[in-house]
């Protein structure tokens, strides 16, 4: 894999899951990673705190930055991107991974039987976090060479998938990777989706053994093998090639030539999965 080294990156919603991953992924390659997230002491019934991914990321060879962010709160992120602004002067890397899991995600319900609140929790933060974000990251960006921003989207955006808030605000997702990457192309900031298959995360197996919906784990991937698609892609001299779309991450290790953890090549998402 390319080299980062010297990269400055962000990575929100990183105490687990996704977001831990593609910091994990983006330190092993070199870089500087401010690693956000509302989680900083220990839980009993879900692992992870944004000191725990900042230590893995400087473990993989690194540097993790963990700071404490919600990023329902404006003020909260606009406090992290001029931490960034102050300490290292531009910003090279974005990754929006925040996202709020309602539990009635996987609840099985229609929408109308569900709280309206699935909407601000899934929409107003998932979507809107992105936004936010990428609204103060362009600023600091315009001055690097690498500027990359990454969204974390889902085969949602194009097919049911858990829930209507879910497909809408990452419909959203993608059409805003879309406009921003029209929009900024001029000033060589490459804007993608990132779509990842079924998840290893702490919460999808932690549900499992809860009691929860058990799920087929054949051609799943790791939390890691969508990290190694962002630090890829951002590390792409033609990366601008690719700026404005969506792509999975199993057609990112296609075409870079990386494998999860063991060596394997997961399935991806069911709607863009190899014959």
């Amino acid at each position: 894999m390319a080299s980062l080294s010297g990269s400055i990156a962000v990575v929100t919603g990183a105490s687990r899951g996704i977001g831990r991953g593609c910091a994990v992924e983006l330190g092993r390659a070199g870089a500087t990673v401010y690693v956000t997230g509302r989680t900083v002491e220990p839980r009993t019934n879900m692992p992870g705190t944004v000191g725990d991914t900042a230590a893995e990321v400087t473990e993989a060879g690194g540097q993790g930055v963990p700071v404490a962010c919600d990023h329902r709160d404006d003020s909260a992120v606009a406090a992290l991107f001029e931490q960034v602004r102050l300490e290292q002067g531009r910003l090279d890397i974005l990754v929006n991974n925040a996202f709020k899991i309602p539990p009635e995600l996987t609840s099985g319900r229609p929408f109308h039987e569900n709280p309206i609140s699935n909407w601000d929790d899934m929409v107003g933060v998932g979507t809107r976090s992105a936004y936010v974000a990428s609204w103060h990251a362009v600023p600091l960006m315009v001055n690097s060479e690498g500027a990359t921003i990454i969204n974390i989207s889902s085969s949602g955006a194009q097919e049911y998938a858990w829930h209507v808030a879910y497909g809408v605000g990452k419909a959203a997702l993608d059409r805003m990777t879309a406009d921003f990457a029209h929009e900024l192309k001029h000033k060589s900031i490459t804007v993608a989706s990132l779509w990842p298959g079924l998840v290893r995360t702490e919460r999808n197996e932690g549900a499992e053994k809860s009691g929860g919906p058990a799920l087929d784990w054949e051609g799943a991937e790791s939390l890691y093998f969508t990290g190694r698609a962002a630090a890829a892609l951002a590390a792409d001299p033609k990366r601008l090639e690719r700026t404005g779309r969506a792509w999975t991450s199993r057609e990112l290790a296609d075409a870079y030539g990386f494998r999860d953890l063991g060596g394997g090549l997961p399935d991806g998402p069911l709607s863009h999965r190899p014959e």
